[in-house]
């Protein structure tokens, strides 16, 4: 039988991994758990990182011996403030950041350390990413559009996760931007290959992902509402004359998408309005031939997709992206490195002032 992680002193706090949650209460004790469990070799401590669940995610957390952190503030949540604020209240040498609707493989972060200690110009590394939800046509394209840097070797992201280095955060200023509703990720590998750092990615599973099975106009409508979708503004917002800038552009597909699809937009509707005004043609004209501007879009994604359903679906998507792009980019911004308000929830659980673990047979 398997004895329970004893506590350790924060001095030797080897790994935190952060779970960054928000109404988490199905997934959460699985999440702990297998955060647990991938710290049995090196030792370490885990944080939950709340962004104010209203469900009994807390209630759940009490049960294990970790630390819990919540915002104090629910107007500030947003994909970006979770990390950073579970960064801010962690002492590890190496961080790890875990969705709240993952399982961690026992055995990767062992791996991942000894990986990191082999290659000191590594910042970050990832494995694979084992996705069990592959029914909502959202996931299937997430899916599809991240291939191209979920694979082995080195990578210009760490999307859906990865352990990175103290040192690197550090020096590039802070973990998670807290502005960002989505591509937090994103910009903190931005950051930190602009500082000469390296991410990779190990041939090994990391974690298995257990997104919400919501529709998928559901989906976008949530995140929409949750302002989620103005992740590409944003960070176009944060990145304008910094040094990631750069690289920002030239590496963000969907940014140069959505900026073509507006310019397409707006100037076909512009010469199509002009024409339309100077030929007496009325307002309908007008915006029948603006509407035709999309045909083009249309038929390259019937081409791609060869589905009704998922071109109606892209289209949509699409649509909504290039709105909040442009939302996105107007949004005020509060300085990410300064410290994020929260509260430390009493757990009952802890033996210790500290939740660093280290387990021994």
């Amino acid at each position: 039988m398997t004895k329970a992680p004893l506590l350790q002193t924060v001095g030797a706090c080897r790994v935190s991994i952060i779970i960054k949650a928000l109404n988490e209460e199905k997934r959460i004790a699985r999440a702990i758990e297998s955060s647990l469990r991938a710290l049995e070799r090196v030792g370490g401590e885990v944080i939950l990182a709340d962004s104010c669940s209203t469900d009994q995610t807390i209630e759940i957390a009490k049960r294990y011996p970790i630390k819990i952190v919540q915002l104090a503030n629910p107007a500030e949540r947003c994909c970006g403030v979770g990390p950073q604020l579970g960064y801010q209240h962690s002492c590890g040498d190496y961080v790890y950041i875990l969705d709240g609707d993952m399982d961690l493989r026992a055995d990767f972060i062992d791996q991942a350390v000894q990986f990191l200690d082999v290659h000191p110009k590594v910042a970050g590394v990832g494995g694979r990413v084992v996705e069990h939800n592959l029914d909502s046509l959202e996931y299937k394209a997430r899916v599809e559009r991240n291939a191209h840097h979920m694979s082995a070797g080195p990578v210009d992201r760490l999307d859906m996760g990865g352990l990175y280095r103290r040192t690197a955060i550090d020096e590039v200023g802070y973990f998670s931007d807290r502005n960002l509703h989505s591509y937090e990720e994103f910009d903190l590998a931005i950051r930190l290959r602009a500082s000469g750092w390296e991410l990779a990615r190990v041939a090994a599973d990391a974690v298995d992902h257990f997104g919400h099975d919501t529709p998928p106009y559901q989906l976008l409508y949530r995140r929409w509402k949750t302002k989620y979708i103005y992740g590409v503004g944003e960070i176009v917002h944060a990145s304008i004359g910094k040094p990631h800038f750069k690289i920002l552009i030239k590496q963000l597909r969907e940014l140069k998408l959505y900026f073509f699809i507006i310019a397409w937009t707006v100037g076909f509707c512009l010469v199509a309005g002009i024409a339309t005004w100077v030929n007496n043609g009325g307002v309908i004209l007008g915006l029948i031939t603006c509407l035709l501007s999309l045909l083009p879009i249309v038929v390259v994604m019937a081409i791609r997709k060869r589905s009704p359903s998922k071109v109606a679906y892209a289209m949509t998507s699409l649509l909504a992206h290039c709105v909040a792009l442009v939302r996105g980019v107007l949004v005020k911004r509060k300085d990410p490195r300064h410290r994020i308000d929260s509260n430390v929830i009493k757990n009952n659980s802890l033996e210790a002032p500290n939740n660093a673990f280290s387990p021994y047979a």
